[in-house]
């Protein structure tokens, strides 16, 4: 094992990393995804990493993936589309809502999504970013919480934070990640797509997510990618 506690041949990346190459959000990509084949068994490891997504790479030259929360299976989820167009270095993606299109920009990794993708989040504004940075984590109530405020609305730039407040029976959290969500490239898809215009969001403790809505609907996100371990 390593430092991130990881069986060998698994790969971890940090997604949405910050400019100077710090945070990001973990995540556990399984290059040869048949030596995990079927659901209980991917569903298995996802839970015992504990990333808040782990993504099966069944076709690295077609970018078929399969994404899993500890809980459940995801047709979409951002920054493991992110990461894996990163890591596998493809212009097409596919996954449970058909092709994603994924293009590298410089430092940024970018993919195109669509905001009927994206699990229903809670987008709350706060007046400001200190009232953002103030919340406890995670913040009281239940369901998903997207918290965000303007840093420079002229300049599309936006502090926020994210609570899945996901607990099990004795009041653990399953989110994953802990009580906090480090960077959400789903609810920064779904706040670009409500205000309609590109964002540059810093979220966490220091990640950075870019978005961009296109005149069709979609919304592209983009961010950096570092590989934190070699599997």
């Amino acid at each position: 094992m390593n430092d991130y506690d990881v069986p060998a041949g698994i790969d971890v990346l940090r997604v949405f990393c910050g400019p100077d190459g710090r945070h990001g959000n973990a995540l556990g990509v399984v290059r040869e995804g048949h030596h995990y084949p079927g659901d209980d068994t991917r569903q298995a490891l996802a839970r015992k990493l504990g990333f808040s997504e782990t993504v099966f790479v069944d076709d690295p030259e077609r970018g078929h993936l399969d994404i899993y929360t500890p809980d459940l299976r995801l047709p979409f989820a951002g920054h493991p589309v992110v990461g894996a167009a990163w890591l596998l270095d493809l212009e097409i993606l596919e996954l449970g809502v058909g092709e994603v299109f994924a293009r590298q920009d410089g430092e940024f990794s970018w993919i195109a999504a669509r905001p009927e993708w994206a699990p229903p989040r809670t987008l709350q504004q706060f007046g400001t970013v200190a009232e953002v940075e103030a919340l406890p984590a995670p913040p009281p109530g239940e369901g998903w919480l997207y918290a965000w405020a303007w840093e420079d609305e002229a300049a599309g730039r936006v502090r926020a934070r994210a609570f899945p407040r996901r607990f099990d029976e004795r009041g653990v959290s399953r989110s994953g990640g802990g009580a906090e969500d480090e960077a959400t490239g789903a609810a920064a898809l779904l706040l670009s797509a409500q205000l309609g215009r590109a964002l540059n969001i810093r979220q966490g403790r220091g990640s950075q997510i870019l978005t961009a809505p296109a005149p069709d609907g979609s919304v592209e996100i983009g961010g950096r990618v570092v590989l934190a371990v070699h599997g």
